[in-house]
């Protein structure tokens, strides 16, 4: 676990969790699955942040699992146990392999669950775990040379960290269908077509810029309205227009009462841009 292959940059009310890994164009490790929750928990955590962007070094989103490094985190087909006296069994073999699958999936899970919204910034390949990641993100950009390929059923395997779960509120079942049993690569203009990104942009350090704008443009409202809106848009996923109704309703009767409202209402009347401090 020496190496950063996640690392945090604050600017402003903004930060930026990237993926740090260029020289194996962020392909993921097992250190990638131990410091990507704990830096979305850090800007979760920090009340100076109000919107956050994942984006990445190098000339490449990321190509997915390390696959050189998937031993490590799966229980080997054959060998002994830790007393050295036989070899597991099935049943040993496939609960640690199901536990190391979900410590891969509470990583993704971790940037989704993030109060804050977070803003994707893909350049280059986004393949595999790395459409995994972008699906827990609120908002995807794109810059033209972006890939993007649901790819594990070219290697055997089912894609399990997220893609299959999240896609099909974001591109529809049948595009989510067409890429997951294909496994084949798309461009930024069909991902932008589908609805997996809402904009592209000619480069990576464009797309990057781009989404640090957005993300400066939500982290300018109320975090208390915004981060709000994130709540309940999450919590009405699954619940009826009506149950969605009454779920914000109740959660308004709560947070109408803000000092952010006091001076949104304030600042509209005086002429002034307002000044929020999420209270």
């Amino acid at each position: 676990m020496g190496e950063d292959v996640v690392s945090i940059e604050r600017q402003g009310t903004v930060a930026t969790v990237w993926l740090d890994r260029p020289e194996a164009r962020n392909a993921m490790g097992p250190a990638f699955w131990e410091q990507l929750p704990r830096a979305m928990a850090e800007v979760s955590e920090d009340d100076d942040v109000r919107a956050v962007v994942v984006a990445a070094r190098g000339p490449h989103f990321s190509v997915g699992l390390d696959l050189k490094a998937l031993g490590e985190m799966m229980p080997a087909a054959t060998g002994q146990d830790e007393g050295g006296s036989s070899a597991p069994s099935m049943a040993a073999r496939a609960t640690a392999a199901r536990q190391g699958i979900l410590r891969m999936q509470a990583a993704v899970t971790s940037v989704a669950d993030c109060p804050k919204p977070v803003v994707a910034a893909v350049h280059g390949y986004c393949i595999g775990g790395g459409v995994d990641v972008i699906s827990a993100c609120d908002i995807r950009l794109a810059s033209a040379d972006a890939v993007f390929s649901v790819r594990e059923t070219r290697i055997a395997i089912v894609a399990d960290l997220g893609s299959l779960q999240r896609l099909p509120r974001i591109v529809g079942q049948g595009h989510l269908a067409e890429l997951a049993y294909t496994g084949k690569d798309i461009d930024a203009g069909r991902a932008r077509d589908i609805g997996l990104v809402n904009d592209v942009f000619p480069d990576a350090d464009a797309v990057q810029k781009a989404a640090r704008r957005l993300a400066e443009e939500i982290a300018a409202n109320s975090p208390l309205a915004v981060q709000g809106t994130k709540a309940v848009l999450r919590a009405c996923e699954e619940r009826s227009v009506a149950e969605g109704l009454d779920y914000v309703a109740t959660w308004n009767a709560g947070f109408l009462q803000s000092d952010d409202l006091v001076e949104a209402m304030a600042a509209f009347l005086a002429k002034r841009p307002p000044e929020f401090r999420g209270r």
